[in-house]
């Protein structure tokens, strides 16, 4: 009997899983729910061949923490063997409590509590489906266990998450410059006083790792198309929310039903134990089926959103590097009262006024220790002589308005 399931990735090759809890985890309903939500979210809008799903960034990034274990073992760093199988547990879990597109469910329809959480919640779930062969997985996620390499490979500025999504959105969306060369990081990682730390001759990868980052992030995280759809999408939950908050009926599927017409937070999610279970019931195409019988709904402004998202009309953006002037807003909100012949307390609906930032490389959480052949590590804003760090930690702000089209 063979001893592995294997699966063929287009950017990794042949993934191997062996059988056992780490199979087991694979075939775990809350695992297979990550089949149903795009990795991407909406970015498929500007990319339309970023459809690839959060299943498979996770198989991705638990093929990398095999190659990293493998990797140390060679270096002659001790690892247990429930370490590395805990390890790849926890990995594989790492996202498994992402919502439908990601980051938009976090402030409409939830509020207070982070995927991360509710992955937690998760993970506790299939431990105790699993009759506790996770405690390790899950103190390792947790950042409780001893020897910290561990959840820094799991969180940290080099984890295998991070190598994974930057590759694969890179080969989806088709931006090869966001390529980074995560096999050559990968073999050139090394632990120096418990910390995760690369050998000096992989400086190179890590400085094109770090450029690839910001250049991912601009053109595709934070491009501002993508981040335009996006609201138009928030907004839209947010009109059927308040919609069916004040007494309206509004179609959703059971799971979607549940976040529409109660305020979930965290408290709620703690004394409520269906929470969680309905959570888990939710996937893109809740969203996708209910804009479908939003778009002929009679409220002028919840059809409009849902015919915006669904016939990809994209509110209009403007990006500003300072903030948007009141008197800009205000404008913009006239013009939408007028065209839209709807009350000017509703017109916040159509548009948005958003800051943008994101720090390329952050000194306080971003060290990334450089080893060299003396033994002494430096970080890599001192050991490079090509990146000027000073320029990478400029922090990069941008203000985007977006609205309505006519």
């Amino acid at each position: 009997m063979n001893e592995h399931k294997i699966i063929n990735d287009p950017v990794f090759g042949f993934i191997k899983i062996p059988r056992g809890l780490l199979y087991d985890i694979v075939q775990h309903p809350l695992m297979q729910r990550l089949n149903r939500i795009n990795q991407l979210g909406l970015a498929s809008v500007v990319y339309p061949s970023a459809r690839h799903t959060r299943f498979q960034h996770s198989l991705g990034a638990f093929h990398l923490m095999s190659e990293a274990l493998v990797s140390l073992q060679q270096k002659g760093i001790f690892i247990f063997d429930s370490e590395v199988e805990a390890v790849e547990a926890a990995i594989l879990m790492h996202d498994i409590g992402h919502g439908p597109f990601s980051h938009v469910l976090e402030n409409t329809l939830i509020s207070g509590i982070s995927h991360e959480e509710i992955s937690l919640l998760m993970m506790e779930q299939i431990n105790r489906d699993m009759g506790g062969q996770l405690n390790l997985a899950i103190s390792i996620f947790k950042n409780e266990y001893p020897n910290k390499i561990f959840h820094q490979l799991l969180s940290s500025q080099l984890d295998m998450d991070r190598l994974d999504y930057l590759r694969r959105d890179s080969f989806f969306t088709g931006v090869t410059e966001g390529n980074i060369g995560s096999a050559r990081i990968i073999k050139m990682l090394n632990v120096k006083d418990e910390q995760l730390v690369v050998d000096s001759k992989g400086i190179y990868s890590i400085e094109n790792y770090l450029t690839s980052r910001r250049l991912m992030y601009w053109q595709v995280y934070l491009h501002k198309t993508a981040v335009a759809y996006e609201k138009v999408l928030v907004n839209t939950l947010l009109r059927a929310k308040d919609l069916a908050q004040s007494g309206k009926d509004i179609y959703a599927p059971p799971a979607l039903h549940y976040f529409l017409y109660n305020n979930v937070d965290a408290d709620w999610f703690n004394s409520h134990e269906e929470a969680l279970l309905t959570y888990e019931e939710l996937d893109d195409n809740d969203i996708w089926s209910s804009l479908k019988v939003w778009k002929h709904s009679d409220d002028k402004i919840l059809a409009t959103l849902a015919t915006d998202m669904l016939d990809r009309k994209i509110f209009k953006v403007e990006v500003y590097e300072e903030p948007v002037s009141e008197e800009r807003i205000a404008a913009v909100k006239r013009e939408i009262t007028e065209k839209m012949e709807i009350a000017e307390s509703d017109a916040h609906y159509l548009m948005s006024v958003n800051t943008i930032q994101k720090d390329m490389y952050n000194p306080d959480d971003d060290s990334i220790g450089i080893l060299y052949k003396d033994g002494t590590v430096k970080d890599i804003s001192e050991a490079s002589e090509l990146l000027n760090v000073q320029l990478l930690s400029k922090k990069i702000r941008k203000y985007y308005l977006c609205y309505q089209r006519f």
